[in-house]
Protein backbone atom coordinates (compact mmCIF):
# COMPACT_ATOMS: atom_id res chain seq x y z
CA UNK A 1 0.00 0.00 0.00
CA UNK A 2 3.03 2.60 0.54
CA UNK A 3 4.14 2.01 -2.49
CA UNK A 4 0.55 2.97 -4.19
CA UNK A 5 0.08 5.79 -1.92
CA UNK A 6 3.70 7.26 -3.01
CA UNK A 7 3.32 6.62 -6.71
CA UNK A 8 0.00 8.64 -6.57
CA UNK A 9 1.40 11.66 -4.51
CA UNK A 10 3.68 13.91 -5.46
CA UNK A 11 6.19 12.31 -4.90
CA UNK A 12 5.58 9.26 -6.89
CA UNK A 13 8.53 10.38 -9.42
CA UNK A 14 11.05 9.34 -6.32
CA UNK A 15 8.47 6.12 -5.26
CA UNK A 16 8.93 4.89 -9.04
CA UNK A 17 12.94 5.54 -8.65
CA UNK A 18 13.09 3.70 -5.34
CA UNK A 19 10.79 0.92 -7.34
CA UNK A 20 13.54 0.59 -9.63
CA UNK A 21 16.15 0.42 -6.88
CA UNK A 22 14.67 -1.98 -4.41
CA UNK A 23 15.15 -5.40 -6.78
CA UNK A 24 18.60 -5.19 -6.83
CA UNK A 25 18.91 -5.72 -3.22
CA UNK A 26 15.90 -7.77 -2.48
CA UNK A 27 15.37 -9.89 -5.39
CA UNK A 28 13.12 -12.20 -4.44
CA UNK A 29 10.90 -10.26 -1.85
CA UNK A 30 10.40 -7.66 -4.27
CA UNK A 31 9.65 -9.35 -7.61
CA UNK A 32 5.78 -9.76 -7.20
CA UNK A 33 5.33 -6.44 -5.60
CA UNK A 34 7.23 -4.65 -7.91
CA UNK A 35 5.20 -5.71 -11.30
CA UNK A 36 2.23 -5.41 -8.89
CA UNK A 37 3.38 -1.60 -8.22
CA UNK A 38 4.07 -0.92 -11.91
CA UNK A 39 0.64 -2.04 -12.74
CA UNK A 40 -0.76 0.56 -10.50
CA UNK A 41 1.31 3.01 -11.46
CA UNK A 42 0.86 2.42 -15.00
CA UNK A 43 -2.70 2.79 -14.67
CA UNK A 44 -3.28 5.69 -12.27
CA UNK A 45 -0.97 8.61 -14.21
CA UNK A 46 -3.13 11.50 -14.98
CA UNK A 47 -0.91 12.94 -18.52
CA UNK A 48 -1.93 16.56 -19.63
CA UNK A 49 -3.70 17.43 -22.66
CA UNK A 50 -0.63 18.01 -24.99
CA UNK A 51 -2.09 20.39 -27.63
CA UNK A 52 -4.57 23.01 -25.47
CA UNK A 53 -4.50 25.24 -28.61
CA UNK A 54 -5.54 22.69 -30.92
CA UNK A 55 -8.16 21.00 -28.76
CA UNK A 56 -9.48 24.20 -27.94
CA UNK A 57 -10.06 24.90 -31.46
CA UNK A 58 -11.50 21.74 -32.23
CA UNK A 59 -13.92 22.11 -29.92
CA UNK A 60 -15.41 24.97 -31.56
CA UNK A 61 -15.23 23.62 -34.88
CA UNK A 62 -17.97 23.89 -37.55
CA UNK A 63 -18.63 21.70 -40.46
CA UNK A 64 -20.58 22.87 -43.48
CA UNK A 65 -24.06 20.19 -43.95
CA UNK A 66 -21.95 19.56 -47.48
CA UNK A 67 -18.39 18.84 -45.86
CA UNK A 68 -20.38 15.96 -43.58
CA UNK A 69 -22.17 14.95 -46.21
CA UNK A 70 -18.94 14.35 -48.11
CA UNK A 71 -17.26 12.43 -45.54
CA UNK A 72 -19.34 9.45 -45.66
CA UNK A 73 -19.55 8.90 -49.32
CA UNK A 74 -18.62 5.36 -49.67
CA UNK A 75 -16.07 4.34 -51.57
CA UNK A 76 -16.54 4.17 -55.45
CA UNK A 77 -15.61 0.80 -57.34
CA UNK A 78 -11.96 0.75 -58.17
CA UNK A 79 -12.44 -2.26 -60.37
CA UNK A 80 -11.33 -5.24 -58.31
CA UNK A 81 -13.22 -8.01 -56.96
CA UNK A 82 -12.33 -11.08 -54.81
CA UNK A 83 -11.53 -13.79 -56.44
CA UNK A 84 -13.83 -16.38 -56.55
CA UNK A 85 -13.33 -18.68 -59.28
CA UNK A 86 -12.86 -22.32 -57.56
CA UNK A 87 -11.12 -23.79 -60.80
CA UNK A 88 -8.22 -21.44 -59.38
CA UNK A 89 -8.33 -24.10 -56.03
CA UNK A 90 -6.51 -27.59 -56.88
CA UNK A 91 -8.64 -30.33 -55.36
CA UNK A 92 -7.99 -32.43 -52.03
CA UNK A 93 -5.28 -35.43 -52.67
CA UNK A 94 -6.97 -38.72 -51.90
CA UNK A 95 -4.35 -39.51 -49.45
CA UNK A 96 -2.57 -37.13 -46.68
CA UNK A 97 1.12 -37.74 -45.52
CA UNK A 98 -0.04 -37.43 -41.87
CA UNK A 99 -0.89 -35.15 -39.05
CA UNK A 100 0.20 -31.53 -38.89
CA UNK A 101 -0.11 -29.21 -35.49
CA UNK A 102 0.67 -26.01 -35.31
CA UNK A 103 0.66 -23.65 -32.12
CA UNK A 104 0.36 -19.91 -32.66
CA UNK A 105 1.19 -17.33 -30.07
CA UNK A 106 0.27 -13.48 -29.71
CA UNK A 107 -3.02 -11.81 -29.94
CA UNK A 108 -5.93 -12.53 -32.24
CA UNK A 109 -4.94 -11.00 -35.67
CA UNK A 110 -1.82 -12.77 -35.05
CA UNK A 111 -3.35 -16.32 -34.16
CA UNK A 112 -5.83 -15.21 -37.70
CA UNK A 113 -3.23 -14.93 -40.16
CA UNK A 114 -1.19 -18.00 -38.50
CA UNK A 115 -4.41 -20.10 -39.07
CA UNK A 116 -4.30 -18.88 -42.95
CA UNK A 117 -0.72 -19.97 -43.12
CA UNK A 118 -1.18 -23.09 -41.18
CA UNK A 119 -3.74 -24.31 -43.84
CA UNK A 120 -1.61 -23.33 -46.60
CA UNK A 121 1.39 -25.19 -45.15
CA UNK A 122 -0.61 -28.41 -44.64
CA UNK A 123 -1.86 -28.01 -48.62
CA UNK A 124 1.67 -27.83 -49.43
CA UNK A 125 2.60 -31.23 -47.13
CA UNK A 126 -0.43 -32.93 -48.11
CA UNK A 127 -1.32 -33.17 -44.56
CA UNK A 128 -4.09 -33.03 -42.35
CA UNK A 129 -4.53 -30.32 -40.29
CA UNK A 130 -5.29 -30.24 -36.65
CA UNK A 131 -7.23 -27.72 -35.57
CA UNK A 132 -4.40 -24.63 -34.69
CA UNK A 133 -3.43 -24.34 -30.71
CA UNK A 134 -3.44 -21.25 -29.44
CA UNK A 135 -0.93 -20.17 -27.29
CA UNK A 136 -1.90 -18.04 -23.93
CA UNK A 137 -0.49 -14.43 -24.56
CA UNK A 138 1.56 -13.64 -21.55
CA UNK A 139 0.25 -9.80 -21.56
CA UNK A 140 -3.80 -10.68 -21.41
CA UNK A 141 -3.44 -14.56 -20.11
CA UNK A 142 -6.05 -15.49 -22.05
CA UNK A 143 -6.75 -19.19 -22.43
CA UNK A 144 -9.32 -18.64 -25.10
CA UNK A 145 -9.42 -22.03 -27.98
CA UNK A 146 -10.12 -21.59 -31.62
CA UNK A 147 -13.42 -23.30 -30.95
CA UNK A 148 -13.96 -20.95 -28.65
CA UNK A 149 -13.55 -17.86 -31.30
CA UNK A 150 -14.43 -18.99 -34.75
CA UNK A 151 -16.99 -21.18 -35.87
CA UNK A 152 -15.07 -24.97 -36.42
CA UNK A 153 -17.84 -26.38 -38.19
CA UNK A 154 -17.65 -23.55 -40.72
CA UNK A 155 -14.34 -23.47 -41.35
CA UNK A 156 -14.21 -27.25 -41.85
CA UNK A 157 -17.14 -27.10 -44.07
CA UNK A 158 -15.57 -23.62 -46.64
CA UNK A 159 -12.15 -25.88 -47.02
CA UNK A 160 -12.96 -29.57 -47.35
CA UNK A 161 -12.70 -29.70 -50.83
CA UNK A 162 -8.46 -28.09 -49.88
CA UNK A 163 -7.40 -29.56 -47.21
CA UNK A 164 -8.34 -32.65 -44.64
CA UNK A 165 -9.08 -30.67 -41.26
CA UNK A 166 -9.66 -32.64 -37.91
CA UNK A 167 -10.94 -31.14 -34.45
CA UNK A 168 -8.53 -33.31 -32.67
CA UNK A 169 -5.94 -36.36 -33.70
CA UNK A 170 -6.92 -39.92 -33.35
CA UNK A 171 -5.85 -42.33 -29.83
CA UNK A 172 -3.30 -43.22 -31.26
CA UNK A 173 -1.78 -39.76 -31.11
CA UNK A 174 -3.17 -38.34 -28.24
CA UNK A 175 0.25 -37.69 -26.57
CA UNK A 176 1.38 -35.11 -28.79
CA UNK A 177 0.48 -32.23 -26.65
CA UNK A 178 1.92 -28.64 -25.92
CA UNK A 179 2.78 -30.43 -22.61
CA UNK A 180 4.69 -32.85 -24.50
CA UNK A 181 6.95 -30.81 -26.04
CA UNK A 182 7.81 -27.98 -23.31
CA UNK A 183 9.55 -30.91 -21.15
CA UNK A 184 12.16 -32.31 -23.67
CA UNK A 185 13.29 -32.47 -27.51
CA UNK A 186 11.40 -34.22 -29.49
CA UNK A 187 11.73 -35.44 -32.74
CA UNK A 188 8.39 -34.80 -34.20
CA UNK A 189 8.74 -31.21 -33.33
CA UNK A 190 9.81 -28.59 -35.65
CA UNK A 191 11.22 -25.41 -33.91
CA UNK A 192 13.60 -24.08 -36.68
CA UNK A 193 11.37 -22.99 -39.23
CA UNK A 194 12.76 -19.85 -40.20
CA UNK A 195 10.46 -16.40 -40.69
CA UNK A 196 8.99 -16.67 -43.82
CA UNK A 197 9.92 -19.76 -45.39
CA UNK A 198 9.34 -20.87 -48.53
CA UNK A 199 7.20 -23.55 -50.22
CA UNK A 200 10.71 -26.15 -50.54
CA UNK A 201 11.87 -25.71 -47.00
CA UNK A 202 8.59 -27.34 -45.59
CA UNK A 203 8.31 -29.73 -48.45
CA UNK A 204 12.35 -30.76 -47.37
CA UNK A 205 12.51 -30.40 -43.70
CA UNK A 206 8.71 -30.98 -42.62
CA UNK A 207 7.90 -33.85 -44.96
CA UNK A 208 10.55 -36.49 -43.90
CA UNK A 209 8.87 -36.46 -40.27
CA UNK A 210 5.46 -36.70 -41.68
CA UNK A 211 6.66 -39.25 -43.45
CA UNK A 212 8.80 -41.48 -40.55
CA UNK A 213 5.84 -40.77 -37.42
CA UNK A 214 2.52 -40.04 -39.56
CA UNK A 215 2.70 -36.59 -37.26
CA UNK A 216 4.69 -33.12 -36.92
CA UNK A 217 4.16 -30.50 -34.79
CA UNK A 218 5.47 -26.79 -35.37
CA UNK A 219 5.86 -24.05 -32.85
CA UNK A 220 6.77 -21.58 -32.71
CA UNK A 221 4.60 -21.20 -36.31
CA UNK A 222 3.61 -17.19 -36.12
CA UNK A 223 4.91 -15.73 -39.62
CA UNK A 224 6.78 -18.70 -40.58
CA UNK A 225 5.48 -18.78 -44.45
CA UNK A 226 6.56 -16.54 -47.26
CA UNK A 227 4.24 -14.25 -48.83
CA UNK A 228 7.11 -14.33 -52.44
CA UNK A 229 7.24 -17.21 -54.71
CA UNK A 230 4.23 -19.22 -53.50
CA UNK A 231 1.98 -21.31 -55.83
CA UNK A 232 -1.12 -19.32 -57.37
CA UNK A 233 -3.36 -21.94 -55.82
CA UNK A 234 -1.22 -21.59 -52.52
CA UNK A 235 -1.87 -17.89 -52.49
CA UNK A 236 -5.72 -18.35 -53.13
CA UNK A 237 -5.95 -20.62 -50.62
CA UNK A 238 -4.31 -18.29 -48.05
CA UNK A 239 -7.19 -15.70 -49.22
CA UNK A 240 -10.20 -18.03 -49.05
CA UNK A 241 -9.67 -19.39 -45.50
CA UNK A 242 -8.77 -15.44 -44.00
CA UNK A 243 -12.13 -14.11 -45.87
CA UNK A 244 -14.97 -16.97 -46.14
CA UNK A 245 -13.52 -19.71 -43.91
CA UNK A 246 -12.49 -17.78 -40.67
CA UNK A 247 -16.33 -16.74 -39.21
CA UNK A 248 -16.65 -15.81 -35.53
CA UNK A 249 -18.99 -17.96 -33.36
CA UNK A 250 -22.88 -17.44 -33.31
CA UNK A 251 -22.81 -15.66 -29.90
CA UNK A 252 -19.56 -13.54 -31.15
CA UNK A 253 -21.78 -12.46 -34.13
CA UNK A 254 -24.95 -12.06 -32.35
CA UNK A 255 -23.58 -9.70 -29.75
CA UNK A 256 -22.14 -7.76 -32.40
CA UNK A 257 -25.23 -7.23 -34.39
CA UNK A 258 -26.72 -5.84 -31.57
CA UNK A 259 -24.31 -3.73 -30.93
CA UNK A 260 -24.28 -2.26 -34.63
CA UNK A 261 -28.19 -2.59 -34.39
CA UNK A 262 -28.15 0.10 -31.59
CA UNK A 263 -25.32 2.16 -32.92
CA UNK A 264 -27.35 2.54 -35.94
CA UNK A 265 -30.78 3.15 -34.15
CA UNK A 266 -30.16 5.02 -30.85
CA UNK A 267 -33.69 4.52 -29.75
CA UNK A 268 -32.98 1.03 -28.93
CA UNK A 269 -30.09 1.26 -26.94
CA UNK A 270 -31.32 0.56 -23.87
CA UNK A 271 -34.09 -1.87 -24.88
CA UNK A 272 -33.86 -4.94 -22.60
CA UNK A 273 -33.46 -8.01 -25.07
CA UNK A 274 -32.07 -10.50 -23.24
CA UNK A 275 -30.02 -12.73 -25.75
CA UNK A 276 -32.81 -12.51 -28.42
CA UNK A 277 -30.18 -10.43 -30.63
CA UNK A 278 -32.61 -11.02 -33.60
CA UNK A 279 -35.69 -9.77 -32.80
CA UNK A 280 -34.53 -6.44 -31.23
CA UNK A 281 -32.65 -6.07 -35.30
CA UNK A 282 -36.20 -6.85 -36.59
CA UNK A 283 -38.49 -5.08 -34.33
CA UNK A 284 -36.78 -1.91 -33.53
CA UNK A 285 -37.33 1.15 -36.10
CA UNK A 286 -36.03 4.78 -35.87
CA UNK A 287 -38.09 6.97 -37.65
CA UNK A 288 -34.89 8.63 -38.60
CA UNK A 289 -33.58 5.83 -40.25
CA UNK A 290 -30.31 4.19 -39.99
CA UNK A 291 -27.34 6.61 -38.72
CA UNK A 292 -23.99 6.20 -39.85
CA UNK A 293 -21.05 5.81 -37.36
CA UNK A 294 -16.94 5.31 -37.42
CA UNK A 295 -15.13 2.74 -35.46
CA UNK A 296 -11.55 3.72 -33.85
CA UNK A 297 -9.35 1.38 -32.74
CA UNK A 298 -7.09 3.21 -30.17
CA UNK A 299 -4.71 0.30 -29.57
CA UNK A 300 -3.30 2.40 -26.56
CA UNK A 301 -2.68 -0.58 -24.10
CA UNK A 302 0.04 -0.34 -21.48
CA UNK A 303 2.13 -3.10 -23.79
CA UNK A 304 2.13 -0.50 -26.42
CA UNK A 305 2.73 2.16 -25.00
CA UNK A 306 6.17 0.31 -23.40
CA UNK A 307 7.16 -0.67 -26.52
CA UNK A 308 7.05 2.41 -27.93
CA UNK A 309 9.08 4.31 -25.67
CA UNK A 310 7.80 7.57 -26.66
CA UNK A 311 6.50 9.87 -24.14
CA UNK A 312 2.33 10.56 -23.83
CA UNK A 313 2.69 12.94 -20.86
CA UNK A 314 2.82 11.46 -18.02
CA UNK A 315 6.30 13.16 -16.91
CA UNK A 316 8.67 10.86 -14.86
CA UNK A 317 6.61 8.60 -13.32
CA UNK A 318 4.76 7.67 -16.19
CA UNK A 319 8.76 7.06 -18.21
CA UNK A 320 10.31 5.25 -14.80
CA UNK A 321 7.06 3.27 -15.20
CA UNK A 322 7.30 1.85 -18.45
CA UNK A 323 10.90 1.56 -18.68
CA UNK A 324 10.42 -0.89 -15.63
CA UNK A 325 7.65 -2.26 -17.67
CA UNK A 326 10.19 -2.54 -20.48
CA UNK A 327 12.94 -4.02 -18.19
CA UNK A 328 10.52 -7.12 -17.32
CA UNK A 329 9.19 -7.52 -20.68
CA UNK A 330 11.67 -7.18 -22.82
CA UNK A 331 15.14 -7.06 -20.81
CA UNK A 332 15.33 -3.38 -21.83
CA UNK A 333 15.75 -4.65 -25.37
CA UNK A 334 13.64 -1.87 -27.34
CA UNK A 335 15.51 -0.37 -30.43
CA UNK A 336 12.74 2.79 -30.04
CA UNK A 337 14.28 3.64 -26.34
CA UNK A 338 17.35 4.52 -27.95
CA UNK A 339 16.16 7.92 -29.99
CA UNK A 340 14.31 11.23 -28.33
CA UNK A 341 10.64 11.65 -28.42
CA UNK A 342 10.84 14.32 -30.81
CA UNK A 343 12.96 12.07 -32.84
CA UNK A 344 10.27 9.22 -32.40
CA UNK A 345 7.52 11.70 -33.67
CA UNK A 346 9.07 12.83 -36.39
CA UNK A 347 9.80 9.39 -38.31
CA UNK A 348 5.96 8.04 -37.23
CA UNK A 349 6.76 5.74 -34.75
CA UNK A 350 4.69 7.15 -31.57
CA UNK A 351 0.96 5.89 -31.48
CA UNK A 352 -1.60 8.11 -31.86
CA UNK A 353 -2.88 8.94 -28.38
CA UNK A 354 -6.87 9.55 -27.76
CA UNK A 355 -6.45 12.89 -27.92
CA UNK A 356 -4.52 12.69 -31.43
CA UNK A 357 -7.35 10.79 -32.87
CA UNK A 358 -9.76 13.06 -31.60
CA UNK A 359 -8.15 16.19 -33.54
CA UNK A 360 -7.04 13.97 -36.36
CA UNK A 361 -10.97 13.11 -36.87
CA UNK A 362 -11.95 16.60 -36.09
CA UNK A 363 -9.33 17.84 -38.58
CA UNK A 364 -10.93 15.15 -41.28
CA UNK A 365 -14.34 17.00 -40.67
CA UNK A 366 -16.06 14.78 -38.12
CA UNK A 367 -18.66 16.83 -36.12
CA UNK A 368 -19.33 16.35 -32.47
CA UNK A 369 -22.49 14.90 -33.81
CA UNK A 370 -20.83 12.15 -35.34
CA UNK A 371 -21.41 8.55 -33.59
CA UNK A 372 -17.92 6.91 -32.55
CA UNK A 373 -17.43 3.38 -31.71
CA UNK A 374 -14.46 2.65 -29.24
CA UNK A 375 -12.68 -0.97 -30.20
CA UNK A 376 -10.14 -1.46 -28.06
CA UNK A 377 -9.72 -4.10 -25.08
CA UNK A 378 -7.94 -1.55 -22.32
CA UNK A 379 -6.58 1.99 -22.43
CA UNK A 380 -3.26 3.10 -20.80
CA UNK A 381 -4.54 5.75 -18.51
CA UNK A 382 -8.07 4.81 -18.01
CA UNK A 383 -11.10 7.18 -18.40
CA UNK A 384 -9.09 9.93 -18.08
CA UNK A 385 -6.76 9.32 -20.72
CA UNK A 386 -9.65 8.95 -23.13
CA UNK A 387 -11.81 12.32 -21.69
CA UNK A 388 -10.42 14.61 -24.43
CA UNK A 389 -11.60 12.20 -27.06
CA UNK A 390 -15.14 12.14 -25.51
CA UNK A 391 -15.21 15.79 -25.32
CA UNK A 392 -14.41 16.23 -28.99
CA UNK A 393 -16.89 13.26 -29.90
CA UNK A 394 -19.66 13.10 -26.94
CA UNK A 395 -21.44 10.28 -28.76
CA UNK A 396 -18.93 7.72 -28.21
CA UNK A 397 -19.59 4.13 -27.48
CA UNK A 398 -17.89 1.00 -26.17
CA UNK A 399 -19.08 -2.82 -25.81
CA UNK A 400 -19.67 -1.76 -21.67
CA UNK A 401 -21.91 1.10 -22.72
CA UNK A 402 -24.05 -0.40 -25.70
CA UNK A 403 -24.29 -3.91 -24.24
CA UNK A 404 -25.52 -5.15 -20.63
CA UNK A 405 -23.25 -6.98 -18.02
CA UNK A 406 -25.91 -10.47 -18.83
CA UNK A 407 -24.90 -9.94 -22.85
CA UNK A 408 -21.10 -9.74 -22.22
CA UNK A 409 -20.95 -12.14 -19.29
CA UNK A 410 -19.38 -14.63 -22.06
CA UNK A 411 -16.62 -12.79 -23.06
CA UNK A 412 -15.99 -10.73 -20.19
CA UNK A 413 -12.41 -11.17 -18.97
CA UNK A 414 -11.28 -12.97 -22.33
CA UNK A 415 -9.43 -10.99 -24.99
CA UNK A 416 -9.37 -12.38 -27.62
CA UNK A 417 -13.30 -12.64 -27.55
CA UNK A 418 -13.30 -9.12 -26.27
CA UNK A 419 -11.52 -8.33 -29.91
CA UNK A 420 -13.75 -10.41 -32.06
CA UNK A 421 -16.27 -8.19 -31.32
CA UNK A 422 -14.86 -5.08 -31.98
CA UNK A 423 -13.02 -6.64 -34.97
CA UNK A 424 -16.66 -7.87 -36.05
CA UNK A 425 -18.18 -4.44 -35.38
CA UNK A 426 -15.37 -2.69 -36.87
CA UNK A 427 -15.88 -4.73 -40.18
CA UNK A 428 -19.40 -3.75 -40.42
CA UNK A 429 -18.82 0.43 -39.58
CA UNK A 430 -19.02 3.05 -42.29
CA UNK A 431 -15.88 4.24 -41.54
CA UNK A 432 -13.12 2.51 -39.37
CA UNK A 433 -9.52 4.05 -38.44
CA UNK A 434 -7.05 2.75 -36.16
CA UNK A 435 -4.60 4.89 -34.24
CA UNK A 436 -1.48 3.41 -35.48
CA UNK A 437 -0.72 0.24 -37.35
CA UNK A 438 -0.36 -2.90 -35.77
CA UNK A 439 -1.78 -6.67 -36.21
CA UNK A 440 -5.37 -5.49 -35.49
CA UNK A 441 -4.90 -2.87 -38.41
CA UNK A 442 -3.36 -4.57 -40.93
CA UNK A 443 -5.97 -7.05 -40.75
CA UNK A 444 -8.62 -4.88 -40.65
CA UNK A 445 -7.13 -2.84 -43.34
CA UNK A 446 -7.38 -5.79 -45.48
CA UNK A 447 -10.00 -6.88 -44.72
CA UNK A 448 -11.77 -3.83 -45.29
CA UNK A 449 -10.17 -3.39 -48.95
CA UNK A 450 -11.23 -6.79 -49.70
CA UNK A 451 -15.04 -5.46 -49.60
CA UNK A 452 -14.45 -1.90 -50.90
CA UNK A 453 -14.79 -0.51 -47.75
CA UNK A 454 -13.93 3.05 -46.36
CA UNK A 455 -10.63 2.94 -44.30
CA UNK A 456 -8.50 5.82 -42.93
CA UNK A 457 -5.18 5.22 -42.71
CA UNK A 458 -3.19 7.94 -40.15
CA UNK A 459 -0.20 9.43 -42.01
CA UNK A 460 1.83 8.71 -38.71
CA UNK A 461 5.09 10.23 -40.30
CA UNK A 462 2.83 13.70 -41.32
CA UNK A 463 0.83 13.74 -37.89
CA UNK A 464 3.87 13.25 -35.67
CA UNK A 465 5.36 16.56 -36.88
CA UNK A 466 2.02 18.11 -37.20
CA UNK A 467 2.06 17.69 -33.06
CA UNK A 468 5.40 18.84 -32.51
CA UNK A 469 4.58 22.03 -33.86
CA UNK A 470 3.24 23.84 -31.07
CA UNK A 471 2.58 27.02 -33.35
CA UNK A 472 0.51 25.71 -35.12
CA UNK A 473 -3.09 27.29 -36.21
CA UNK A 474 -5.86 24.55 -36.26
CA UNK A 475 -6.50 25.95 -40.46
CA UNK A 476 -3.31 25.08 -40.60
CA UNK A 477 -3.25 21.39 -39.15
CA UNK A 478 -6.90 20.99 -40.76
CA UNK A 479 -5.22 21.65 -44.45
CA UNK A 480 -2.35 19.97 -43.74
CA UNK A 481 -4.58 17.11 -42.15
CA UNK A 482 -6.86 16.42 -44.90
CA UNK A 483 -4.30 17.08 -47.73
CA UNK A 484 -1.77 14.26 -46.60
CA UNK A 485 -4.88 12.01 -46.02
CA UNK A 486 -6.46 12.73 -49.57
CA UNK A 487 -5.30 9.22 -50.87
CA UNK A 488 -5.51 7.34 -47.37
CA UNK A 489 -8.60 6.59 -46.96
CA UNK A 490 -9.23 2.91 -48.97
CA UNK A 491 -7.94 3.23 -52.35
CA UNK A 492 -6.49 -0.11 -53.46
CA UNK A 493 -2.38 -0.95 -52.77
CA UNK A 494 -0.95 -3.15 -54.80
CA UNK A 495 1.09 -5.84 -52.60
CA UNK A 496 4.62 -5.41 -52.73
CA UNK A 497 7.29 -7.96 -52.36
CA UNK A 498 7.64 -9.54 -48.53
CA UNK A 499 4.46 -7.48 -48.18
CA UNK A 500 1.72 -9.31 -46.09
CA UNK A 501 -1.49 -10.37 -48.57
CA UNK A 502 -3.46 -10.05 -45.72
CA UNK A 503 -3.07 -6.18 -45.63
CA UNK A 504 -2.69 -6.38 -49.40
CA UNK A 505 -4.86 -8.35 -50.99
CA UNK A 506 -4.20 -6.67 -54.29
CA UNK A 507 -3.46 -8.75 -56.50
CA UNK A 508 -3.04 -12.50 -54.69
CA UNK A 509 -6.90 -12.39 -53.42
CA UNK A 510 -8.39 -10.04 -55.89
CA UNK A 511 -8.24 -9.97 -59.75
CA UNK A 512 -9.11 -6.88 -61.76
CA UNK A 513 -12.16 -6.81 -63.33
Amino acid sequence: MWIYQGFTSRGGAMAALLLLLLPAFFPTLFTTVTYASSSILSESIIAKPRHSSLFKSALQRETTPEEKAEIWIPLANQGWKPVTDSGLFSKLSEKSEGYLQVFLDGGLNQQRMGICDAVAVAKILNATLVIPYLEVNPVWQDSSSFMDIFDVDHFIDVLKDDISIVKELPDEFSWSTREYYSTAIRPTRIKTAPVHASANWYSENVLPVLRSYGIAAIAPFSHRLAFDNMPKDIQHLRCKVNFQALVFVPHIRALGDALIHRLRYPASKNEGVGENYPEEINDTKDKQGPQKFVAVHLRFDKDMAAHSACDFGGGKAEKLSLAKYRQIYWQGKVLNSQFTDEELRSQGRCPLTPEEVGLLLAALGFDNNTRLYLASHKVYGGAARISALRRLFPLMEDKKSLASSEERAEIKGKASLLAAVDYYVGMHSDIFISASPGNMHNAMVGHRTYHNLKTIRPNMQLLGQLFLNKNLTWPEFQDAVIQGHTNRQGEIRLRKPAKSLYTYPAPDCMCNA
